[in-house]
């Protein structure tokens, strides 16, 4: 090694140092950033409705769905048969259990949330056509009712 070379090497080696640093931080600053969004994510998934515990209660007007989106996909990723027993609501997570109570007739129905829903204003439940056929609504349309977490 000549002279010249000897002296450049305390700066090859700093600036290695500096380019590991770099990398670390920017790694860090990565993996935080990914958290972040997976988190944002989730909530943004789950809505309002993540904590809501067993025993919570909604009471409002319920419609159903059928045909137009029949096979297609919820918006929890599965594939909507509408003479399966299911329902949309706005903010509960996916999965959650509700008993579905028709008010006029005190019926009742256990569902399943796998969708978003419904999206006319003052109605809390979209029930799926199964659903609606069981608790005796189809031909009314729509019909008020009681929804308990359980």
């Amino acid at each position: 090694m000549t002279g010249a070379n000897r002296k450049d090497t305390p700066r090859r080696v700093l600036a290695f140092s500096e380019s590991v640093r770099a990398l670390r931080t920017a790694s860090l600053a990565g993996l935080l950033l990914g958290a972040a969004v997976v988190v944002t994510l989730t909530a943004g998934c789950a809505g309002p409705g993540a904590s809501v515990r067993r025993g919570w209660t909604e009471v409002g007007i319920a419609s159903w769905y059928g045909k137009p989106y029949h096979g297609r996909l919820t918006a929890s990723g599965e594939r909507y048969n509408m003479y399966r027993v299911s329902a949309a609501h706005k903010s509960l997570p996916f999965g959650t259990r509700v008993r579905v109570t028709r008010l006029d007739t005190g019926r009742s129905i256990t569902v399943r949330i796998n969708d978003r829903g419904p999206f006319v204003e003052g109605r809390i439940i979209d029930l799926s056509y199964g659903a609606a056929k069981k608790l005796r609504m189809v031909e009314e349309g729509v019909v008020r009712v009681r929804i308990k977490v359980f």
